[in-house]
Order: structure tokens, then C-alpha cells, then sequence
């Protein structure tokens, strides 16, 4: 009797886990994604912020102290004159007295969009479209006393000013395909991450911007099929390494006189990928970059007569970090930056002369990025890797003291929004195994409520068999130890030999080995027998400028060398197939997929998708920021191109693509198949129709990953 009872357990328990399996659509329909909580736009004192209701029909005041509303600030069935019941977004003019928002955007790429704007007077209760205009805007950017708007229409900047009801155009040589006022081209938006070059002055009598002239810059085009009998055709100029770039200038617009001048900076400048006028006075700071990216100029411009002096110059050895162009806050007649001069990146304080007052950081860490400053309290906040490279961490450090204090209190990865003047930040942490918790904290870190704990993600995970990533260390020939994760069945056997996936980005200072939550597709994987493993190589991020920027010149070698020899590495473990081993990439990991099954036999299978194949397909500002142009350094281009290692590849392969990639061009697929062919290479391979670099949607991602575990389980089991 005891044994039947047994038995009828056992039963019910195996019939308990086969409920639990986990499935793929469990993963790409959203069912282990953690809440988040919705973005907010902070008061200019720093104490409320304002937010939509969860229906986008109002917007909302709350206080950072107590989380309560302190008003509605918009109301789509109270405003004036108002057309329409919700809005796709809005932005707070500085003075808080006027706000816009916006309905039917209409992306362009992958950050820029056009919509129809309209505007509000809070005072007033009166809301109208912004302009007469009837093609859609975008690109807004408010005076600093909130009572003008410019706008970009149609490659023209426009001007309102709201006291008046009234709006001028201010440039009209604007046209598509030759020039750009105000907004920006592809590869600024892309790779120098700016949709706009707009400011006004402190007074609100000037109106800085960048002018693009992408005239000569070459044109790349694709079908677009869309179920039509005719396809049409998407246009646009893409420079590829070594080709044109738009020719920049910046431009000063007086408001009063109505006239246009142009900034006399030096000649030598490819880029300007930053301007941003000062909190006071006509002095404009205009960032500038050379076209190798290894020498960084500040100047400031007086607007009004155009003349400039330089303020800050830093040259690389390799590149500028282009990121850290967003740490540079100005305020007292002093400005921050951050630097990888000592060898890591840093902040630095510097006057308004240029002088470097002092290093507000120091160590053998990275700090990731400037978060805040609060001007009044003189303090910086900031995010760093101190704990570890796989983690970062929330600090503040004293402007006259230098004292720092840590602010997060859990280990893992901490990401904080900091309201204005650091007054308060929501903190957004998870590690590995806990879904995010976002939480308001002050200034000194101290928690004042949760947002979110995701109860219902941690309920979820409590009831469902899931591996766990093990995070690592393995070895490499170059004698640096190599962070690592790996994932292994939930019912593994230490006595059995599996197949091994290895997956990876390998980008310059990119990171995939890092402690935070994210239950995605490989977790699928290993609960379909497979060990999931992880390496992040050389090149990587978070480990200090010689070990990020060692690739310099010669990308495709170092990563994959290092994915290799950590294949060899799992393959030595006495629970690894070394006969059965695969890799897997998307984008840079695609790329670096093709070059590592083509420099060793030891991946029997591969999936490569949306790989780069030769650099030379590739944008100028990217490519040629670790790789210089092809005229400069051939070789290198030569030596890191799938397509011609491609008689060379080994191990079965799959590649993915989508058709209406304007990031990674289908080019690239469609050239190393032709490669793969002439060389006698069989391979498999499918195009997703109209889908952009990252094919999205739970359709689309079923299908890919569908596809992609099938093509594993046939070629590694």
C-alpha cells in the first residue's frame, strides 16, 4: 500500500514538472519580464515630477517625497479646444508653464520620429495644434524661459513663440537628401546617439544648431515588400566606412535680428556631436571630433561674434569614448568630464579656463557613467563597476572634499534616474536571480517607498524549474582571466556529457556577463539539454582601457581567439561534448560567429545573425573609430573579413537576417552567401521579410528562436 501511495506521487510530482516546463513562448510572450515603472519628467526644483496615467489621458504632478499627486497639470477631456482622448507622449517647457504633447509618431529610424505636436498653456487651459504646418515635426526644443519652441519641419527649423501665437521659419534650404537643420543624419543618430543639435541661449535671444550637408554623402536603398504587387523603396544616405560624411556646421540664429551667422571654429573637425550653450552669458560649447576619433576639442564660441578658444582637448592613443560626451555638466563657471587617461574612465573637474581643478575619482574601476550634480550641496552622483566589472553600484562624491559615499545598498546592477539637482533618484537594481525592484531613494540614499517589487515575476520563478547562470572565471593564452556564465539543465548529471552553445556579443566595451535579471531565450535552450555558456573577451567592457581597446585596429582576431580557446576550455570539462560545441551572435556576435568557426575547427555548428561580414559595409563613425578607414589600414579589414576567410569556415552554419535592416544591411548576408557559394560552403540560411536589425514581436521571435534551437538539437544532438 505504501508503494502504490509512492508511486501515485512520483505520478502526480512528474506530472507537476511537465506543467512547469518551460516553454519557448513563455519567453518571447513576456512571461518572466519584470514591471517597470514608467519614466518620469522632473520639476525643475527637483521635489515633484510629472508623469501619464496608465490610459495617456493625463498627465500628472507627484511629489518625489510622499509619491502622492499634487495636480493634474493636463486633462484630455478638460483642455480647451482639445481633439483627441489620449497622447503618445509630452514634454514640460523648463518654466513648467506650458507643455507639449504628440499623436501619431512616425519612427524614421531607430530613435527619430515625426509626429503632430500640439501645444498647451497650463495657465490657461487651452491647448492647439503647435503649428499650421501640415507635414509632422519633431525634434522640439524649448526656450530656457518656456515661451518659444523650435522645431524641425521637413529639414527646416521653425519657430514658435507662444505669447504671440505666432511662428517664423527660420532656415528654408532644407531638403531631404542634402540638407539637414537642426535634426541629424543616420550615423549621428545611430553611432554618436543625438537626434537633434538644438539650444537656446540663456537670455533666449540666440538659437544655436547644426547644419548637415549629406549632399555627396552615398545613398543605400532596399525594397520594402509590405504584401505589395510593386515593392517600394526606402532611400537614405549612409556613409560606409571610408565614404563622405555630411559636411557640419554650426549655426547661431538671432532671434531679434533675424540673421543667421556661422561659429568660426577650427578647420581638421569631422564631427560635432555636442552643443550646448552655457547657464549663462553668449558662450556656446561646441564639441568637436577628428575623423579617427582619438582627438576630442571643446570650444567655446562667443555667439555673437563668432570667435572661439579652446577649453578642453584630450587625444586617445585609440578612440574617445563617445559616450562620456554626456558627462560634461556645466555649472558655477566650472564643467565635469569623464576620461580614460589614467587607464580608466574617471571624472575630472575642470574651470571654465580649461584649468583641471582636480580627479573627483581614482582606482583600478571604471566609472560608467555621470549621473547628476547637484550645484547647490556640490556634489556628483555617478554609477561605477568598483564592486565589479559584472556589477555596478550608485555613488556620490563631494565637489570641495572629495569624499565619497556609496548610495546602493544591494549588490547586483543598480541603475538610477536622478531628478534635477540630484534630489532624489529611482533606483532600478536586480541581480541575476531577482527581478527588478524600483525604488525612490534621497540624496543620500535612503529608501522613501517601492514602486515595484514585481511580486508576481517572483511567484512566477518560485513555482518554475529554471536554470541558474553560474558566473565564472576561464582562462585564456593571453594569461587574463576571462569573465564568464554558465547555465546547465535543471535535471543535469555531472556523469553526462553534454552539448555546449556558447553565446556572445564581443563588441568593443560591450558587456553580456553581467549580474542582472534577464530570463531570455538561452534559458529555453538549457532546458532543452543543452549547457549555455557565456564569455565576454577581450575588447569588452568594464575592465579599464587596455583590456577594452585592445582590439583597436584589428577587430574579429582577439574576440575570437577568445571564444575559441574558451570553447576548448568548456570542452576540457568532463560534462562537455568537446565534439559538440556551437556559437551563437546577433549584429557583432554574428560577425564574430563567422570569424571564429573560420580561424578553428572547433565549433561543429554556428548561427550567425545580422552578422557584419567586411567592415566595409559598415558606417564611418563605428567602423572607422576602431578600425580607422579601409584606405588607412587595409590589412586589418582584410584580416577581420568573414567574406574573405570564407573558404576557410568549418562546422555547419545558419544565418539570419532581416530584410529591412538599415543598421546591418542584408548586404552583408547576401555578399557572404554569395562568398559561402563560390567556395562550396553548404549552409542554411532564412531572410525575415521587412524586419529591422532587432525583429521584434513575440511572432517574430518565436520564429527565429524556433528556428534557431531546431538547427542546435539537429546538428549538436
Amino acid at each position: 500500500m505504501n508503494r502504490l501511495l509512492a508511486l501515485i506521487l512520483i505520478g502526480f510530482s512528474v506530472l507537476s514538472l511537465s506543467a512547469q516546463k518551460l516553454s519557448l513562448k513563455d519567453i518571447t510572450g513576456g512571461k518572466y519580464i519584470p514591471q517597470r515603472t514608467n519614466g518620469f519628467v522632473s520639476s525643475a526644483d527637483g521635489e515633484f515630477y510629472y508623469q501619464p496615467d496608465e490610459r495617456q489621458s493625463k498627465i500628472i504632478k507627484y511629489s518625489f517625497k510622499t509619491g502622492l499627486p499634487v495636480d493634474t497639470v493636463f486633462d484630455t477631456k478638460r483642455a480647451r479646444n482639445c481633439t483627441f482622448d489620449s497622447f503618445q507622449g509630452f514634454e514640460m517647457s523648463p518654466d513648467e508653464k506650458r507643455l507639449i504633447v504628440y499623436n501619431d509618431a512616425e519612427s524614421i529610424y531607430r530613435h527619430s520620429f515625426k509626429a503632430n505636436y500640439f501645444y498647451y498653456d497650463i495657465r490657461r487651459n487651452l491647448i492647439r495644434p503647435l503649428t499650421e504646418n501640415k507635414s509632422k515635426q519633431m525634434a522640439p526644443v524649448f526656450s530656457k524661459d518656456g515661451r518659444m519652441l523650435a522645431f524641425v519641419v521637413d529639414n527646416n527649423i521653425w519657430l514658435a513663440k507662444f505669447d504671440y501665437d505666432s511662428e517664423s521659419q527660420v532656415t528654408k534650404d532644407g531638403s531631404f537628401g542634402k540638407i539637414i537643420n537642426g535634426a541629424t543624419d543616420w550615423v549621428y543618430e545611430e553611432e554618436l546617439m543625438t537626434t537633434h543639435l538644438m539650444d537656446f541661449s540663456a537670455d533666449n535671444k540666440l538659437l544655436a544648431f547644426v547644419r548637415f550637408d549629406e549632399t555627396e554623402v552615398p545613398e543605400y536603398s532596399f525594397p520594402v515588400y509590405n504584401g505589395q504587387l510593386y515593392p517600394s523603396q526606402l532611400s537614405f544616405k549612409y556613409p560606409k566606412a571610408g565614404e563622405k560624411n555630411s559636411k557640419v556646421t554650426c549655426n547661431v540664429f538671432d532671434i531679434d535680428s533675424k540673421t543667421i551667422r556661422p561659429m568660426n571654429i577650427p578647420d581638421g573637425m569631422e564631427y560635432i556631436p555636442r552643443i550646448a550653450f552655457l547657464p549663462e552669458g553668449d558662450q556656446l560649447a561646441i564639441m568637436t571630433l577628428n575623423r579617427e576619433q582619438n582627438e576630442f576639442n571643446m570650444y567655446y564660441a562667443n555667439a555673437r561674434s563668432a570667435v572661439s578658444r579652446m577649453v578642453l582637448q584630450e587625444k586617445s592613443k585609440q578612440y574617445i569614448n563617445i559616450e562620456f560626451l554626456n558627462s560634461i555638466h556645466f555649472f558655477d563657471n566650472q564643467f565635469t568630464y569623464i576620461s580614460e587617461r589614467s587607464g580608466y574612465s574617471h571624472i575630472y573637474l575642470y574651470e571654465n579656463t580649461g584649468v583641471q581643478k582636480k580627479m573627483l575619482t581614482s582606482g583600478n574601476f571604471d566609472v560608467k557613467e555621470l549621473l547628476a550634480v547637484d550645484p547647490v550641496a556640490k556634489t556628483v552622483f555617478y554609477s561605477s563597476t568598483e564592486e565589479s566589472p559584472l556589477r555596478r553600484s550608485i555613488y556620490k562624491v563631494d565637489l570641495v572634499k572629495g569624499t565619497k559615499a556609496k548610495l546602493s545598498q544591494k549588490e547586483g546592477y543598480n541603475i538610477a534616474q536622478f531628478s534635477n539637482n540630484g534630489k532624489y533618484y529611482v533606483n532600478n537594481w536586480s541581480d541575476s536571480k531577482t527581478p527588478n525592484r524600483i525604488t525612490v531613494n534621497d540624496a543620500s540614499g535612503k529608501e522613501i517607498r517601492t514602486l515595484e517589487d514585481n511580486a508576481e515575476v517572483k511567484s512566477i520563478l518560485a513555482s518554475s524549474q529554471l536554470p541558474q547562470k553560474e558566473f565564472i572565471t576561464v582562462p585564456s593564452n593571453s594569461g587574463i582571466s576571462l569573465n564568464a556564465w554558465i547555465m546547465k539543465p535543471v535535471d543535469f548529471n555531472p556523469n553526462k556529457k553534454y552539448p555546449l552553445v556558447m553565446v556572445q556579443y564581443s563588441g568593443p566595451y560591450s558587456q553580456e556577463v553581467l549580474d542582472r535579471f534577464n530570463i531570455d531565450w538561452t534559458y529555453y535552450l538549457a532546458s532543452q539539454g543543452f549547457i549555455v555558456a557565456c564569455v565576454d573577451g577581450r575588447g569588452t567592457g568594464g575592465r579599464g582601457t587596455d583590456f577594452g581597446k585592445s582590439t583597436y585596429m584589428n577587430l574579429g582576431i582577439k574576440e575570437s581567439d577568445d571564444q575559441i580557446e574558451s570553447a576548448k576550455y568548456f570542452g576540457s570539462l568532463s560534462y562537455i561534448d568537446p565534439n559538440n560545441i556551437a556559437i551563437w551572435g546577433w549584429s557583432f556576435g554574428g560577425y564574430n560567429v563567422l570569424m571564429s568557426m573560420s580561424r578553428s575547427n572547433v565549433f561543429k555548428a554556428g548561427v550567425a545573425i545580422a552578422p557584419v561580414t567586411d567592415w566595409r559595409f559598415y558606417d564611418t563613425v563605428y567602423t572607422e573609430r576602431f578600425m580607422r578607414t579601409p584606405q588607412e589600414n587595409s590589412n586589418g579589414y582584410n584580416h577581420g573579413s568573414p567574406i574573405l576567410l570564407a573558404s576557410k569556415l568549418q562546422g555547419n552554419l545558419m544565418l539570419i537576417h532581416g530584410s529591412a535592416d538599415d543598421n546591418v544591411h542584408l548586404q552583408n548576408t547576401m555578399e557572404y552567401a554569395r562568398a559561402l557559394i563560390n567556395a562550396g560552403k553548404h549552409f542554411e540560411m532564412f531572410v525575415m521579410p521587412d524586419r529591422d536589425h532587432s525583429m521584434r514581436g513575440e511572432q517574430n521571435r518565436t520564429y527565429l528562436f524556433g528556428n534557431v534551437v531546431n538547427f542546435l538539437k539537429r546538428n549538436l544532438k
